[in-house]
């Protein structure tokens, strides 16, 4: 008689129902080898919050599936995707995380990269059923993360250019691609001064320095940076 197969625990973790819905019926309906997947869903931060901390205390997922955009309370602080995979590293370190977004942009995953060390990203118009699969098999039978054609794009163009700007640097060019000016930039710890003098040397190291700030958002994005 055949051996039964390893019960593969999956939560995923997306505030559209209909996304995750097609996620478990793709994930417990396909073939697979050496194991069958069983996937729990949650569409609020504080459901997922709640399903990772009691695995602790009962049966682990295997697999942890999140968005980075989520609903949450009423009355409860913006949380997010990234703060789930956070709380994933420190107290299933042994799970598997990896971001299922619409997010495309290069800050944002290369971001999502140096906090939470995913073992894969997968962006969403990049996902059909084998693609699905194949993150699977790739994350759970080897140390190798599973990224989608984008995401992949974006962090080969971080590796390429990575020694060129800093952090701050980054978080100025991402406040401008949002359409911000330089005096309503609140949260960044530094005075406008040092903005302006940070985006004149980013102008200068692109060799754009007589351009005006459209030019450097369009040039950090075709370096990759945002």
């Amino acid at each position: 008689m055949e051996d039964s197969k390893k019960v593969l625990r999956i939560l995923a973790v997306d505030d559209h129902t209909m996304i995750t819905l097609g996620y478990k019926y793709t994930l417990e309906g396909a073939d697979f080898e050496d194991y069958e997947v069983k996937m729990e869903i949650a569409n609020t931060y504080e459901l997922g919050k709640k399903k990772i901390e009691n695995s602790v205390r009962g049966v682990r997922y295997h697999m942890i599936m999140l968005d980075i955009q989520l609903s949450h309370g009423k009355d409860a602080p913006l949380k997010t995707g990234e703060q789930l995979g956070l709380l994933a590293r420190e107290i299933v370190p042994n799970s598997k995380v990896v971001f299922m977004s619409s997010y495309s942009d290069n800050y944002r995953i290369n971001q999502l990269t140096a906090t939470v060390n995913p073992d894969g990203y997968l962006v969403k118009d990049e996902v059909d059923e084998l693609t699905l699969k194949a993150m699977l098999e790739t994350v759970m039978g080897s140390d190798i993360p599973y990224y989608t054609a984008s995401a992949l794009f974006a962090i080969r163009k971080k590796l390429a250019n990575s020694h060129m700007i800093d952090e701050l640097d980054k978080k100025i060019l991402y406040r401008l691609s949002l359409g911000e000016k330089t005096k309503d930039m609140k949260g960044i710890e530094v005075s406008i001064t040092t903005i302006e003098k940070r985006k004149r040397n980013m102008k200068a190291m692109f060799g754009i320095e007589k351009e005006n700030d459209l030019a450097l958002i369009a040039e950090a994005k075709n370096r990759g940076f945002i």
